[in-house]
């Protein structure tokens, strides 16, 4: 029987502030940023400690590994274990076949494409099962759903959210808009949302490289509040678990900016190392296997 795997592919995230510099290196492939913007996202990891992205995920590769009976393996492709070193790992454990599946459930060139072209660097001797996007699954949908439910304060308007990309990769024919806004839109529907409690926005937009995805979370909080809206509560659909961009965008910079215009802000919590994601997790392998 050939020994099947799963590896699962993220961004990764470095594990302390002294490591930004490195780390911004391997996310612009070299290019270097200016001095003011490396200090700034220091500043916003240095207030939220540090990020729990890569712990989260090994967590989850755990329960995802108990669930299914699978060897359940950790690759990221900007931070240590990075995505290259982990494949050697499953060459030496005799790894014959593997679902990959990137913890970024909607596709795009600046995200998923990335991930699949670091594997393809140095293609892996066995074969690979790679799942695009899994944007619109039912239980992925559900999980989303159950956790806005449980956070939502009653007639408060529903901003869910996604990391924008640059303007440029949309028109170039990436899914990645379409599919951010039909997840939100299904995660309305699930939770039974009137069209008038709901609507989407764009955050973490880039430092650089001309224009990027809106409309953005600050013009949004803007918008509700002429509506007459004391409250807003943030749902991040393009993100599975806490890291800077909620953690810090979200938590500190999004807050502050609706508490400055007497706006509460609240948001869900993320899916982490939930059963609700390892459910969809496993049906994902196993439709793949």
């Amino acid at each position: 029987m050939k020994n099947l795997a799963v590896l699962l592919l993220a961004h990764g995230s470095p594990d302390s502030v002294d490591q930004i510099p490195e780390f911004l290196l391997r996310v612009t492939g070299g290019r270097p940023l200016p001095p003011e913007s490396i200090q700034e996202i220091q500043h916003r990891y240095g207030l939220i400690g540090r990020s729990p992205l890569t712990a989260l995920t090994l967590e989850q590769a755990e329960l995802l590994a108990q669930k299914t009976g699978r060897r359940v393996y950790v690759g990221m492709r900007n931070w240590h274990p990075y995505i290259a070193d982990t494949v050697r790992t499953m060459i030496a454990d005799g790894v014959d076949h593997a679902v990959v599946i990137c913890l970024a459930p909607q596709n795009s060139r600046t995200s998923v494409g990335l991930y699949r072209a670091a594997l393809a660097a140095e293609p892996p001797p066995f074969s690979i099962r790679f799942v695009e996007s899994w944007h619109d699954h039912p239980l992925l949908i559900k999980a989303f759903a159950e956790k806005l439910r449980a956070g939502r304060p009653p007639n408060v308007p529903t901003i869910f959210t996604a990391h924008s990309v640059p303007q440029r990769t949309i028109t170039e024919g990436d899914p990645y808009d379409q599919q951010a806004r039909e997840t939100a839109a299904l995660v309305a529907k699930q939770a039974v949302l009137a069209p008038a409690a709901w609507t989407f926005a764009f955050q973490s937009q880039g430092m650089s490289g001309g224009p990027w995805l809106g409309p953005t979370v600050e013009d949004t909080i803007i918008a509700l509040k002429q509506r007459g809206h004391k409250a807003v509560f943030i749902q991040p659909i393009g993100f599975l678990c806490d890291h800077v961009e909620v953690l810090y965008d979200i938590d500190i910079g999004f807050k502050q900016f609706a508490k400055k215009r007497d706006i509460r802000l609240t948001r869900a919590e993320s899916l982490n190392n939930s059963p609700s994601l390892t459910n969809v997790l496993a049906a994902l392998v196993g439709k793949s296997m």
